[in-house]
C-alpha cells in the first residue's frame, strides 16, 4: 500500500520572517521568571558518549533532582537522556522522583542496523526502566524515498513500545529541506510518533527556530484534522536563556497554552540548565553567578 503522505506547502521566506520576529520578543519580570522555570521543567539532561559510566549518570541523575538546591522552589527537570546500558543505573538513581528516563534507541545516532537489532535495543531499555524512547529514523531510505519502509519501521518500534511514550528523531541536518522536514513529520505522527525531536544532537546543524517551527505547523495541522496532541523536543543548539524563550513564544503562538507543559514539549538541551539557573539567580537576588557555579556539565 502507498501511503498518501499530506502536509501544505513550505512558505519558506514566511517561516524566516516569523522567526525572525519571534527573536524580536522580550519578556519581563514575573512572566520571565516563570518562562525561565517552564524551561527548566521541559529539559531532558542528556549524556550520551562512548566514556559514559554508571558515576557519569548518578552524578546526573543527581543534579537532575536537586536543581531546588541552588534556589528553592525550583522544578526539577523532565527526565534524563541516556544509552539502554545505562538505564539500570539511572532507574537506581533516580528512585521515586518523578523524573522520567528516556533511553535513545534503534541504534543511535545513525539508524543504521536492521529491525530486529532495533526491536531489541528498544526492549533492552523497555525492559530495564525507561518511561520513554527516543528513535531515529532510517533516513537514507527517506532520501530514498522508501516511506513505506520508514513508516513500518516506526510502527514496529512504537508497537514494541508498548505504553512507553515514543520520540522520533527526523535529524533534519540530513534532510535536506524543510519540504522534507515537514514530510518526516507527518510520516511519523502518522506511524505513531508521541513526540517528534529534531535531532541526534550529533549532526549540524541540529535544531533552529525554523525546522522547529515547520514540525510544530505539521502538529498543528494534525491536531486540527484529528484532535489528538503530538509532542515536540527540539534538540541540540540551544544553549541560553533568551533562545529557549523565544522557542516558547514561537510554541505558544502556534499550538497554545495547552503544550506549555513537559508533558508535550521538552529541550534536548544539557547546557541550557545551566544558563537558566544563571538568570533564575539573577532574576532573584539581582547577582550574576559564574557558569562554573552551577557544575551541571
Amino acid at each position: 500500500m502507498e501511503l498518501k503522505l499530506r502536509h501544505k506547502p513550505i512558505d519558506q521566506v514566511g517561516i524566516e520572517e516569523r522567526c525572525a520576529r519571534f527573536k524580536t520578543r522580550s519578556i519581563k519580570t514575573d512572566a520571565k521568571m516563570q518562562g525561565l522555570k517552564m524551561a527548566l521543567s521541559m529539559i531532558d539532561l542528556t549524556t550520551l558518549e562512548g566514556k559514559d559510566t554508571a558515576g557519569k549518570v548518578r552524578q546526573m541523575c543527581y543534579k537532575a533532582m536537586h536543581l531546588h538546591d541552588e534556589l528553592p522552589g525550583l522544578p526539577t527537570v523532565a527526565a534524563v537522556c541516556v544509552y539502554p546500558e545505562m538505564v539500570a543505573s539511572a532507574r537506581k538513581y533516580l528512585g521515586s522522583s518523578g523524573v522520567k528516563i528516556a533511553s535513545v534507541a534503534t541504534a543511535f545516532p545513525s539508524g543504521q542496523t536492521n529491525l530486529d537489532i532495533k526491536l531489541a535495543d528498544t526492549k533492552q531499555a523497555i525492559d530495564a526502566g525507561a518511561d520513554e524512547i527516543d528513535m531515529v529514523i532510517s533516513r537514507g531510505k527517506f532520501l530514498q524515498g522508501d516511506y513505506n519502509f520508514v513508516f513500518d519501521e516506526i510502527s514496529s518500534i512504537k508497537e514494541a513500545c508498548g505504553n512507553k511514550r515514543l520520540k522520533v528523531i527526523l535529524e533534519t541536518g540530513e534532510l535536506g529541506d524543510l519540504e522534507n522536514v515537514a514530510l518526516a513529520s507527518r510520516l511519523a505522527i502518522d506511524a505513531g510518533a508521541d513526540f517528534i525531536k529534531t535531532s541526534t544532537g550529533k549532526i549540524q546543524p541540529a535544531a533552529t527556530m525554523e525546522v522547529t517551527l515547520v514540525m510544530l505547523e505539521v502538529i498543528r495541522d494534525y491536531y486540527f484534522e484529528t484532535g489528538k496532541m503530538v509532542g515536540m523536543k527540539p534538540a541540540g543548539g540551544i544553549s541560553n536563556s533568551k533562545l529557549a524563550l523565544h522557542y516558547l513564544i514561537m510554541l505558544k503562538e502556534t499550538l497554545g497554552d495547552a503544550w506549555l507543559t513537559n508533558e508535550w514539549f521538552r529541550f534536548g538541551a544539557s547546557s541550557l540548565a545551566n544558563d537558566l539557573l544563571k538568570q533564575l539567580v539573577k532574576q532573584t537576588t539581582g547577582v550574576y553567578q559564574s557558569g562554573n557555579y552551577f557544575a551541571l556539565d
